[in-house]
């Protein structure tokens, strides 16, 4: 009975750590727009969180290096926890976080569900996924990929009416597509960042199969995207006073993002791609637009419309049926490669008997 328990709780451990992570990571979100709301800077935020992970996490690096755990610093090791920092970690979040300032983290939840139709469209286009348009499963994920772009497109560009109103907003205007405020750039720069997150969680699950230390991986990526971050804010903020902190909630943003996304984040990510693989992860996405709308409506007293629900919805529908489509295609060659096992079994024991003396 103990061990059952165990096996249960093993296999439990990744879909109990994803469900935090979605959580956490709406939290930061919503988090990092009231603090922006007060007048932080994004590219500041991004600095200061970074660098300060980075310091926390240098001393579990040394103390592993202490007992013997060291990781050769291969070039081609060092050269995707470059490529991790910056695009993973300077590009990504600025891109986040300027579209999140720009819009909500509803928005953002909704648009970062594109990560795994990006993930489909970058596997055909660099030959690492055949399309078979006859098939179901091919199918399954084109349509999904054109539900999911849709999706994102009314998500950005159409606001509608409000649902659920707790701000007083000006009139919709005649032009469906017309917008009045910067929402439609910040959605432009979500998805943005869901592209440059697609290339950066096949990189880490790379250099998570090379590194064997998930500190000292999450260390780099944080250190160089501090690196990069801070060498892009000399010439994207020009006023030194955003460097100065003025208000609390910059400061817990600050510290509860350096925690939680550079150190639990980071390091639960890396250890579930390991795991589980990029598939695995990317099936929680959509338990976070659920998360930011409840967070939005209740701590940032956001309003809810019409655009979003509808958008949120096609980009979920587009989600699955990606995700679907690549299950099928999985189970395929699970069937294939089993059948190929029985037909092996079978010719060594009919060989076996073929062989064995007969009975007299």
């Amino acid at each position: 009975m103990g061990r059952s328990i165990m096996s249960i709780l093993k296999e439990a451990t990744p879909f109990i750590l994803m469900t935090i992570l979605q959580i956490e990571e709406v939290g930061i979100t919503t988090l990092g727009k009231a603090a922006m709301n007060k007048g932080m800077s994004k590219f500041v935020f991004v600095v200061y969180y970074n660098a300060l992970g980075s310091l926390l996490l240098l001393p579990f690096c040394l103390y592993n290096a202490f007992r013997g755990k060291r990781v050769p610093l291969t070039i081609s090791l060092l050269s995707k926890f470059i490529f991790l920092g910056f695009v993973g970690i300077c590009m990504v979040h600025i891109c986040v976080y300027a579209g999140i300032s720009y819009s909500s983290p509803t928005l953002a939840a909704a648009i970062l569900n594109l990560i795994p139709v990006f993930t489909f469209i970058l596997a055909v286009i660099m030959g690492m996924e055949k399309l078979e348009i006859r098939k179901w499963s091919s199918q399954a994920k084109c349509i999904g990929t054109i539900t999911a772009i849709v999706g994102a497109m009314v998500v950005t560009l159409y606001k509608g009416p409000t649902l659920i109103t707790q701000i007083p907003s000006p009139p919709p205007p005649n032009n469906l597509f017309a917008q009045s405020s910067n929402w439609p750039l910040g959605g432009l720069l979500l998805i943005i960042s869901s592209f440059l997150g697609t290339t950066g969680y096949i990189v880490q699950a790379a250099a998570a199969r090379e590194c064997s230390d998930a500190t000292l991986l999450v260390f780099f990526c944080s250190f160089f995207g501090a690196v990069f971050a801070g060498v892009a804010s000399l010439f994207l903020e020009k006023n030194l006073n955003s460097w100065i902190l003025h208000d609390n909630i910059e400061i817990v943003a600050i510290i509860s993002a350096a925690i939680t996304t550079t150190i639990f984040r980071n390091a639960v990510l890396t250890w579930c791609l390991r795991i589980k693989g990029p598939v695995y992860v990317a099936t929680f996405k959509p338990f976070s637009i659920v998360i930011a709308l409840i967070m939005g409506l209740s701590f940032l007293k956001e309003n809810l419309y019409l655009g979003s629900v509808v958008g949120s919805i096609a980009i979920i529908a587009g989600f699955y049926a990606v995700l679907w489509g690549q299950a099928r295609e999985m189970d395929s060659v699970a069937n294939i490669i089993s059948k190929s096992e029985i037909l092996r079994d079978q010719r060594v024991s009919l060989l076996r008997n073929t062989n064995s003396p007969g009975i007299a």
